[in-house]
């Protein structure tokens, strides 16, 4: 028998009996709720994903560039007290500290800026881009040193897309330089296995090839008269043989409960054999569920700057942009407020006496 739900659903291929199932049978049922669950959170992240980034354009970008802006405008503020009398030398020290984190700030945060340049190189007596450019220097050596290849002087380092080509075509010409062994023979216990493995894989396509075949018996649209009904068969044909190719035995399935073709008996009667092909399948089926949804949490924190350690949900997106908004606005105000007082050198000393180098500042964003 089957759980009491709508037949296109899911759930309703989840396996229930009054006698005791076994084993695969509660592993198909496991596995099917995990596919379930986890479509659904996939669901959830393309519905949630499009309109958080929109608001993110519209709400946020435009404030962090306005924080950009500021940060340059303190930090020329700060250039300039930097050559007023009356300050010792340790507040231009904490001056200097202050204009080179501003400067990196706002060099890291947007296009190149020749003035936050010129501020950096002056503060921190040395050179941006001397520095960039030994960086990626470093970089260079330590992959030619991990990996044992010679990337050239000619690299543009600056470009990830170049130097992922570059090692690719070293290691597939030092692939195709290095001579083939010969394989050796293999024990009995080795094509033992291997002979196992292929006949697995082949139960595995059986399994899947059968329901295709019910399925395009079915769906094929040269049979259909009516105009109408064809183009409607036409189109899963079509979502049939992706799912096939894809090995999808869960689409499948699903298209056979739209035509009626499975009912509680047919998978209640399955072989044990042929139950555990399926649930094979459905294992594969749920990794992949969740190598994608990884890929897009992944994307997100490389998109948007979100914690890779934190636990994000496709609900939480909205509430952690409010946040982020309200953080940012509280904090533009605190730099408009700090750009109206440092003209003053009075009020400037008073405030650096506050500040301790290197650590976060009062009124200023800990980031920078």
């Amino acid at each position: 028998m089957f759980s009491d739900t709508k037949p296109n659903t899911l759930r309703s291929l989840v396996l229930a009996s009054t006698a005791p199932l076994s084993p695969d049978q509660k592993a198909f049922n496991r596995l099917i709720r995990q596919i379930e669950t986890r479509r659904s959170r996939l669901a959830d992240w393309n519905a949630a994903i499009p309109p958080f980034r929109q608001q993110v354009s519209r709400d946020l970008w435009p404030l962090l560039e306005q924080e950009r802006g500021l940060k340059a405008q303190l930090a020329e503020q700060f250039d300039w007290a930097y050559e007023q009398k009356g300050l010792t030398k340790a507040e231009r020290q904490k001056l200097s500290a202050l204009i080179v984190d501003l400067a990196l700030y706002v060099l890291d945060n947007g296009e190149p800026d020749e003035a936050m340049k010129a501020l950096y190189n002056k503060h921190s007596r040395s050179d941006f881009d001397a520095e960039e450019a030994a960086g990626l220097e470093h970089v260079k050596s330590m992959l030619e040193n991990a990996l044992g290849v010679d990337l050239g002087g000619d690299l543009d380092l600056s470009s990830p897309e170049e130097l992922l080509g570059r090692l690719e075509t070293h290691f597939q010409a030092e692939e195709e330089a290095r001579p083939k062994a010969k394989p050796r023979k293999k024990t009995a216990k080795q094509e033992a296995r291997e002979a196992q493995r292929e006949a697995e894989a082949k139960e595995l396509s059986q399994s899947l090839r059968e329901v295709y075949r019910k399925l395009a018996s079915a769906f094929h649209p040269d049979r259909e008269p009516d105009p109408e009904e064809r183009q409607r068969k036409t189109a899963l044909m079509q979502r049939a043989n992706e799912a096939y190719e894809r090995g999808n035995l869960l689409e499948l399935l699903e298209l056979q409960l739209q035509l009626e073709h499975i009912d509680p008996a047919h998978l209640a009667n399955l072989s044990a054999e042929r139950l555990k092909h399926y649930v094979q399948i459905l294992k594969d089926q749920v990794r992949e569920l969740d190598r994608e949804l990884q890929g897009i949490e992944y994307g997100l924190v490389a998109e948007f700057g979100f914690s890779p350690y934190g636990k994000l949900a496709p609900a939480g997106l909205t509430a952690q942009l409010r946040a982020d908004i309200a953080a940012t606005e509280i904090h533009l105000r605190s730099l408009r407020r700090q750009l109206d007082t440092v003209g003053d050198v009075r009020s400037l000393k008073t405030w650096l006496k506050t500040v301790t180098r290197r650590q976060p500042l009062p009124g200023f964003d800990p980031r920078f």
